[in-house]
């Protein structure tokens, strides 16, 4: 075991530098993949910009019919053009995603408790490589559990989806999980996000917090922000805004696209923050003209 004494919290993020090792490809932490990977990546994130706009709905896997996703035959359709990456389960995506809709796919291949268990941190890989590739997911999706009960089944799920993507060449999406047991702290994200980097994978998924550029400076692959709990659109619009202009590589809006009364144009207004550089003060003036 590492001695932990004396250890030096660490206090310079360089924030203002540029990614060192990020020649030859323009996503970071890539220089090193193979053809396969870098496609896959490029499917995700698009190349001008260099940020993505997910959209999940992978909410039913624990939570059944969550308010706004009974019909995603009906709604995905309409939010296709303005988002770059469906994140869901290999059910819903199937059943509900047209194939001639060519979006990039971030597949959900962890599953575990529903939400009638409190603890939702012990999960499973319920999806096996072979199925993401019949599926041609552009990356895997593990929910990763640090400082959670399920941690280490969770970090072992988190290897075993890596190592067969390394195979195969798909990325890993670590999805940094979040409880009632923890902290959402600059602390715990920089903790918890370096983790899952370090572990392997390609793209991580996170939450905005307090000293939020140095959680992505100090994490070595593209971060994308989650959009968390249903909030005013304009406010969610701002946290759109603050995390692409702090570094993060995109958002992935889930509820506060869904659950917003204008579904649409909201993916729209998120779309011109993430790949036109709009500010949340444009892409609000933006989402009022579009629903008045």
């Amino acid at each position: 075991m590492a001695d932990l004494e004396g250890l030096k919290v660490a206090k310079d993020y360089h924030v203002e530098t540029p990614f060192a090792n990020q020649n030859g490809f323009y996503l970071k932490g890539a220089n090193s993949l193979d053809w396969g990977m870098k496609k896959h990546m490029s499917n995700i994130f698009n190349p001008k910009s260099g940020n993505t706009v997910m959209f999940a709905f992978d909410h039913g896997y624990f939570m059944g019919s969550a308010a706004g996703l009974e019909r995603l035959d009906l709604l995905i359709p309409q939010l296709a053009p303005y988002v770059d990456c469906f994140m869901g389960t290999r059910g819903a995506i199937r059943t509900c995603v047209a194939p001639e809709l060519t979006k990039s796919v971030a597949l959900r291949v962890t599953s575990g408790s529903s939400m009638l268990q409190d603890d939702l941190s012990h999960e499973v890989v319920a999806v096996d490589i072979e199925d993401a590739i019949r599926m041609n997911a552009d990356c895997m999706a593990v929910q990763t559990f640090i400082g959670a009960k399920g941690q280490l089944s969770s970090i072992d799920n988190l290897s075993q989806v890596i190592n067969a993507g390394m195979r195969y060449s798909i990325p890993t999406l670590g999805v940094c999980a979040v409880g009632k047991e923890m902290e959402r702290t600059d602390r715990f994200f920089k903790l918890a996000t370096r983790i899952i980097a370090e572990m392997g994978c390609q793209i991580v998924k996170t939450y905005d917090c307090e000293n939020f550029e140095e959680v992505v400076a100090a994490c070595p692959v593209p971060i994308v922000v989650a959009g968390g709990k249903k909030l005013p659109e304009k406010e969610a619009l701002e946290l759109a805004y603050d995390v692409i202009r702090k570094g993060a590589h995109g958002v992935d809006m889930g509820r506060n696209i869904f659950q917003s009364q204008y579904p649409i144009e909201m993916a729209k207004a998120v779309n011109k923050i993430v790949h036109e550089g709009m500010t949340a003060k444009e892409a609000w003036e933006f989402f009022e003209d579009e629903t008045h």
